[in-house]
């Protein structure tokens, strides 16, 4: 008998759920066309002016003596005010599962970096950022957030980090002297550890590995203009040498990665860049002087300024980065504007395209500063077919 009540309550129980279930449907559905009635146009497309008319128009939810019927309407307000923010994102190519590459790129919320997302994502593949903002910025690439090919992961890769991926772009590293002499510890464990990090991921992926090098691991060059086979003239223990002897020893460890391992590693030397995106304080000599000529500052150059650089455009550069990445080439290639001025002369232009009341004022000299700098790139036009298109 005791078990007949149990099963007479259990069906009364269920037919009661039942019974609110049909009644919670039935009345979803009323209280969305009562709203649809009362916005202007279809309830589906409402505009700013009708979302705001409908707030302040409509009368006390407690009024109308229905609680939910008004927690509906402010909720369906809300998810229609959500989608008219959409994020609408550059276009982007649509590749098939066998063209669509996995890359992951160190640094790259960076000036560099950032140009280099950009062209990847455009191009249709899956790009995963890796940077510790250090001297990257999110602003550099928030355009890109919330997109389904891309992926912002803070972390420093001083610590192992696990993904699978196809192409490792590893830019990671303060690039201007005054971030890279600030934390000099630092800036040689991210191009060492970090650069061993980025190795054994490509190592147990089997991921292609490109190494972004530096002019500087020719240091203060003996031999003009520098090409590949130079092995430079560089001070071990001056202020430029945790970066420049960290670029060398991470070169270093690329080839033993390949040698011993197998890993297959490109390597790209690149030569002074300009372009958006650059930090204004970053140090480099065009945010310099652009910086001091639109604050009426005097221009700063460093000894006489007769020393001498070649600037190539950011797109230039990210255009080499990915010939060289999806070439067949594993030997270091320069990457810069074989275009060479003297300090002096940018100072000259840059004052005069800015204008204003800047005069040039020279500094004494900074130690181990290059005096001449000028990339021979004949193997890149060779190898890569690349040269710049951006004169300078």
């Amino acid at each position: 008998m005791s078990f007949t009540r149990k099963a007479q309550k259990m069906k009364y129980a269920l037919a009661t759920i039942v019974v609110l279930a049909v009644l919670f449907v039935l009345y979803g559905r009323t209280a969305e066309e009562s709203l649809s009635k009362r916005l202007p146009g279809s309830s589906r497309n409402v505009s700013g002016d009708n979302l705001k008319r409908v707030k302040e128009d409509q009368p006390p939810i407690h009024a109308e003596g229905n609680v939910w019927h008004g927690k509906f309407q402010r909720l369906h307000l809300r998810v229609q005010e959500l989608e008219s923010r959409r994020k609408v994102y550059p276009t982007v190519k649509f590749l098939n599962y066998k063209e669509r590459k996995r890359i992951l790129i160190t640094g790259g919320a960076g000036f560099v970096g950032s140009h280099l997302v950009d062209t990847l994502m455009i191009q249709g593949h899956e790009v995963t950022v890796v940077d510790n903002f250090f001297t990257g910025r999110k602003r550099n690439v928030e355009h890109w957030i919330g997109h389904e090919n891309f992926e912002l992961i803070r972390h420093d890769i001083v610590n192992p980090f696990f993904i699978e991926v196809d192409q490792i772009y590893h830019l990671a590293s303060p690039a201007s002297p005054p971030n890279y002499m600030y934390n000099p510890v630092k800036t040689l464990k991210t191009n060492t550890v970090g650069t061993i990090n980025m190795l054994g991921l490509a190592k147990r992926v089997r991921a292609t590995l490109l190494l972004a090098s530096t002019s500087e691991v020719y240091g203060d060059p003996e031999v003009h203009p520098q090409k590949e086979e130079y092995w430079g003239h560089v001070n071990p223990i001056g202020p430029r040498a945790c970066y420049d002897e960290g670029k060398r020893v991470a070169e270093t460890m690329c080839y033993a990665y390949k040698k011993q391992d197998g890993v297959s590693v490109r390597v790209a030397r690149i030569f002074n860049t300009f372009g958006p995106r650059m930090h204004m304080n970053d140090g480099r000599v065009v945010s310099n002087f652009v910086l001091q000529a639109l604050q009426n500052k005097p221009i700063t150059v460093y000894g006489k300024g007769l020393q001498t650089r070649s600037f190539q455009y950011v797109s230039d550069l990210v255009d080499g980065l990915v010939a060289l990445m999806n070439s067949n080439y594993s030997m270091p290639v320069n990457i810069g504007n074989p275009d060479e001025h003297t300090i002096m002369e940018f100072a000259s232009l840059i004052k005069n395209l800015v204008g204003g009341s800047s005069i040039v004022r020279n500094n004494p000299a900074v130690e181990d500063d290059p005096q001449r700098r000028k990339p021979d790139i004949s193997r890149a036009k060779a190898v890569l077919r690349w040269q710049p298109k951006v004169r300078s």
